[in-house]
């Protein structure tokens, strides 16, 4: 098993940014100031695979979307932390109420922003369409751009990893 594999299959925790990695990190705004974005499905199966197999989820964001409250709600995810200032600070607050240490946390992010908690976790995790800063310094970029699939990718590592591991 490869070291980001066995990294892999001891987390117990998986937490995403949103804009960029559930999303290209497009947003749409009307006239009158509605916000709207677009969800990949086939990211919400994968989050629904986690959370079937035990694996918590959260999402950690420094914006704040009504579209992300309502797509998190459908898809099942306990953690949402939006309009965050402070990601590892709200990352130790979800993985103390959980009785983990962020060593057993991943990450998935794209941008500077996410750079402190990405270097706070046990195994960060870039997207294809991340900024070089993020993908130089994380363990695995996915293949998948933000937006297209890398949710459902990284969800799929996990649980392989955490297959391989029995």
């Amino acid at each position: 098993m490869s070291s980001i594999s066995s990294n892999l299959a001891r987390i117990r925790l998986v937490a995403f940014d949103v804009d960029g990695v559930f999303t290209d990190g497009r947003f749409y705004l009307s006239d009158d100031g509605i916000e709207t974005k677009a969800f990949n499905t086939q990211d919400g199966f994968g989050i629904r695979q986690l959370i079937r197999a035990d694996i918590a989820v959260a999402v950690i964001s420094g914006r704040k979307s009504g579209a992300v409250e309502r797509r998190m709600t459908e898809l099942g995810v306990p953690h949402v932390v939006q309009g965050c200032a402070d990601k590892v600070a709200a990352l130790d607050k979800i993985a103390d109420a959980l009785r983990i240490t962020a060593k057993e946390c991943a990450y998935v992010g794209d941008d500077i922003p996410d750079l402190a908690l990405l270097k706070h976790v046990g195994v960060p995790i870039a997207v294809a369409n991340a900024v070089e800063q993020v993908r130089n310094f994380c363990d695995y970029t996915t293949t998948a751009p933000g937006g297209f699939a890398a949710v459902r990718e990284v969800c799929e590592l996990v649980l392989a990893a955490r297959e391989d591991s029995t």
